[in-house]
């Protein structure tokens, strides 16, 4: 694992070169040259209009793809499979030092589903409006334009004759939508992995619908809670005390109840949504039990009321959190013994990324920016869980940072889109 040391001066113009070929115009280029808009705008399609939607993603495909663009800007590539069947793509830019600790570009390959009878566009279409200068595509914002800013940026370092004195690694990685467990997590954990000897990471932000980029240096860690409560099965006809399904109910409705007074702060002013806990019930399930669909071949009876009934509600709990006084509120008021329920969940550790003058590589980040002429907003808490967790577990600094300004955040949303005059990636090509 890569000891922290100060960054050299050489390596402040590596790493704000890349940040800065985010937000700046390229030299003037041939309408057929490997740089030229039209071929930027079209690998960035090519990337957009494989399919890798949970849950059966197009993985090989995808790291053929980017295999391909890794040959075409002759860099060494492979593709490691930590589980069968889900390839994660590593590419190496070989730097003068390699005794360095190396810089590790991240990003994830698998999108969310998408109801492509809500979209205006097929989301796997990467359907480019010359009017508005806009491509809709799942995983345009999240976050197939930052893998393809990545390779983009070395592509136009390299052909300026740069090179970095540090080793840089790309690394394409399956499964973030899902936890990330066979590819993230896996992949920090692993003798490949040590081997990078890496000093930092950058993974995913957001989009700022202003004209700041946002930078994260946390995120909130997911708790996957599980209630299930149960009570005396019978007619749906017939009046029971504490049955199962009413129990739960009266713990939905607290949870709600909760979420409520989190949201207030929010909406208030008061909090970032980054500083709150959450819990979207909307994205649970509601649901009797196992047991009673395996004797129940149709899965739901109207008339029966259920001796099992469960709900699961994805929690996510900020570094700032106690997570000991969460824990008294689900056994006191969520899912009390005394309403006959139980609970399961699944908790990660938040961890933390120094920012200031504390962490050189911050400095280098916000030098950059100001080099660019751009704005770099307050660092936020990540409303949400990325991959970077699992590095910042190993104890190394990672950022992450969308360049996406003046663009709504639409990740996960229908007819997810890239504004490109307005975006930080393709705005210079449309200006060129």
């Amino acid at each position: 694992m890569a000891t922290p040391i100060k960054p050299t001066s050489h390596t402040l113009l590596c790493f704000c070169c890349f940040l800065l070929l985010f937000t700046i115009p390229p030299p003037s280029v041939a309408a057929g040259d490997s740089s030229s808009p039209s071929q930027v705008i079209s690998r960035f399609q090519q990337y957009l209009q494989i399919n890798t939607a949970q849950p059966t993603p197009d993985y090989h495909l995808a790291a053929e793809f980017l295999i391909s663009q890794a040959d075409s800007i002759s860099l060494p590539s492979r593709s490691i499979e930590f589980v069968h069947g889900k390839p994660l793509v590593l590419i190496h830019w070989p730097g003068s030092d390699p005794d360095l600790p190396s810089i590790l570009l991240y990003s994830h390959t698998d999108v969310v589903p998408a109801e492509p009878h809500k979209w205006d566009h097929p989301p796997f279409s990467a359907h480019l409006d010359p009017s508005s200068g806009r491509i809709f595509a799942r995983g345009s914002q999240d976050m197939k334009c930052v893998g393809m800013q990545y390779l983009e940026a070395v592509r136009r370092l390299k052909a300026s004759g740069f090179r970095p004195r540090r080793s840089v690694y790309l690394a394409f990685s399956p499964d973030e939508e899902i936890g990330g467990h066979d590819g993230a997590e896996k992949f920090a954990y692993s003798d490949v992995f040590d081997a990078l000897n890496v000093g930092i990471v950058l993974d995913e932000g957001l989009a700022s619908p202003g004209d700041s980029y946002r930078p994260f240096y946390a995120e909130r860690s997911p708790w996957w809670l599980v209630i299930k409560a149960v009570g005396a099965p019978g007619h749906g006809a017939k009046l029971y005390d504490n049955s199962a399904v009413e129990n739960l109910l009266k713990s939905i409705e607290s949870i709600r109840r909760f979420r409520a007074s989190q949201f207030d702060l929010v909406k208030a002013g008061l909090r970032a949504e980054g500083m709150l806990v959450s819990d979207v019930s909307a994205n649970g399930f509601l649901q009797p039990s196992a047991v009673l669909l395996s004797c129940l071949p149709q899965g739901f009876v109207m008339n029966l009321q259920p001796s099992e009934a469960e709900a699961g509600f994805d929690i996510r709990i900020p570094p700032t959190a106690d997570p000991e006084s969460l824990e008294r509120r689900i056994n006191e008021e969520w899912a009390p013994v005394s309403r006959n329920m139980t609970f399961q969940d699944k908790e990660g550790e938040p961890k933390l990324t120094k920012t200031g003058s504390s962490n050189p590589w911050w400095i280098l980040l916000e030098e950059a920016v100001a080099k660019a002429d751009g704005k770099l907003g307050k660092p936020e808490i990540f409303p949400a869980a990325t991959d970077s967790r699992y590095f910042r577990e190993r104890g190394l600094p990672a950022i992450g940072f969308s360049p996406m300004a003046n663009t709504p955040v639409l990740l996960h949303d229908h007819n997810e889109v890239l504004f490109l005059a307005a975006s930080s990636f393709i705005d210079f090509l449309v200006h060129e």
